[in-house]
């Protein structure tokens, strides 16, 4: 069936939009000639800003790679105490901002600065990366191949790292790569930990002077490092592939490592949730006579321009994950791969390009609600795309060439029949956008309204001067507030929505 015309007219329209902010960048970056971009480019804070932030990111992938396929393994395979909960806890720190991670972090341990702190909870935060694709490569692996391995006398840790590493390569492969662009496009860590990476750096340039070109050009070279990284990871995962078993794999016994992996796994456990729960907690309370009447306002200013952004976001969605779901081809891939743009580039980048575009194209919309509302959109259309898409799969077809066959126009049939069946797993999609814009920090400290603050600039702010009381708080009730979207995605993946 051809895709209607006005649909895919729309989703092109989304596409060349989503692709204008790094467009713009790179014109921009070219403003002052080649000379100037090479003269950027080949000084010496710029080699050393992308070597720091290619140590960070490579450091933290490293030990992120480690930590998920032992703690999958340990959760999957082996018969370690308390391994189901353990599963769940270890999970639960992707809930957790960087920024509020590290500021309980720096709160309960001023002298934790610089390379060390930024390693560490970026380290914390994003294993679970790793560790959630392994566990399910593990889950369906085919145990027949390691019990080959077995029955011709290799020991279970001769087995595990010639058989089973092989088999979730690619799995983790996939992991370490969503861990190394999210070190390198983090903001909030590496700004509380003082670690000048490249995010910083370019911020600090955009701040620093009235010649906002270096800035422009540092965005492109860390635009072209997350190209690179992504190219690396399709290159290191090679063609291997889990081979899906008939039956679940058999339990492996630990014998005298069964103490040491629970205490492995309990100290992992404090340390990712335990400590950052209770600096928050203290911190909380010896700030419970500082919380400012601004609270509520900065709440609502929260709530306010993220329920924008989802909204704008799953406007500018449904055509391309209603074509994406419908039809195949060259035009429908590429359409789809120019919405995911924004979403694999460090956010600050997408943040200083609409600030260049804003200021050279449509002053009457820098720093207003609507030009955040675009950058959030921009940033996380993949996320809005891939629920449509999903969404509109499952919809059956049969009843909308019922509808097409009474007399109904395409337009009329997705109003009416595609969009109602798909509604939950739209509004799931909505949800996540919803709670990813809350967290957001670099672009919105880019492109907010003067005078106005949201949950995660206001503790960015207060945590920057020290005032760790202060800023508690605002932790909080922003951990609150991103919890409300992670129980509606939560019934919904249960089916508790209908």
């Amino acid at each position: 069936m051809r895709a209607a015309p006005t649909n895919t007219a729309l989703a092109l329209v989304v596409a060349g939009v989503a692709l204008t902010p790094l467009a713009y960048l790179a014109v921009r970056s070219f403003d002052r000639g080649v000379g100037e971009v090479g003269r950027v480019l080949w000084r010496a804070r710029t080699l050393d800003l992308a070597v720091r932030s290619l140590a960070l990111a490579g450091a933290v992938t490293v030990a992120c790679v480690v930590i998920g396929v032992l703690g999958a393994w340990l959760v999957v395979r082996s018969d370690m105490v308390g391994r189901r909960v353990a599963g769940v806890l270890l999970v639960l720190p992707l809930a957790v901002p960087s920024y509020v991670a590290g500021f309980t972090w720096v709160a309960l341990l001023p002298g934790l600065t610089g390379f060390t702190g930024a390693f560490l909870v970026l380290t914390l935060v994003s294993f679970p990366y790793v560790l959630l694709p392994v566990a399910a490569a593990l889950r369906t692996a085919d145990p027949a191949v390691e019990e080959v391995a077995r029955s011709l006398g290799r020991t279970s840790a001769q087995t595990f790292f010639s058989v089973t590493l092989r088999q979730i390569r690619p799995a983790a492969t996939a992991g370490g790569l969503l861990v190394a662009l999210y070190a390198l496009s983090d903001f909030g860590a590496v700004s509380l930990m003082r670690y000048e990476a490249f995010t910083l750096g370019i911020y600090t340039s955009y701040r620093a002077t009235f010649d906002r070109t270096p800035a422009a050009i540092l965005g492109c070279v860390l635009v072209a490092l997350a190209i690179a990284l992504t190219v690396g990871e399709r290159r290191a995962r090679g063609a291997a592939a889990t081979t899906r078993g008939p039956r679940p794999a058999v339990t492996v016994p630990l014998g005298r490592a069964r103490v040491p992996a629970f205490l492995g796994t309990a100290a992992l456990v404090v340390v990712s949730l335990g400590v950052p729960v209770f600096s928050l907690g203290w911190w909380l309370a010896a700030g419970r006579s500082t919380v400012g009447d601004d609270l509520l306002s900065t709440t609502l200013n929260t709530v306010t321009v993220s329920a924008l952004g989802a909204a704008l976001t799953i406007v500018m969605a449904l055509p391309v994950g209603v074509l994406a779901a419908r039809h195949r081809g060259a035009l429908v891939r590429g359409v789809e791969l120019a919405g995911f743009a924004g979403h694999a580039l460090p956010g600050i980048t997408i943040g200083l390009a609409l600030v260049f575009f804003g200021i050279r194209f449509a002053p009457g919309l820098y720093q207003t609600t609507p030009m955040l509302a675009f950058a959030y959109a921009v940033l996380f259309l993949p996320l809005a795309v891939g629920a449509v898409r999903t969404a509109v799969a499952h919809a059956p077809p049969v009843l909308e060439d019922v509808s097409r066959s009474l007399g109904k126009s395409r337009t009329e049939t997705r109003l009416r029949v595609t969009v109602p069946l798909a509604a939950p797993g739209i509004l799931a999609g909505a949800a996540l956008v919803f709670l990813t814009c809350a967290k957001e920090l670099p672009a919105t400290l880019l492109l907010r309204p003067t005078g106005v603050d949201t949950l995660a600039t206001e503790l960015w702010t207060k945590t920057e001067v020290s005032a760790y009381a202060a800023a508690a708080p605002y932790a909080a009730v922003l951990l609150v507030v991103a919890a409300i979207p992670a129980v509606v995605l939560d019934r919904f993946l249960r089916g508790g929505v209908r």
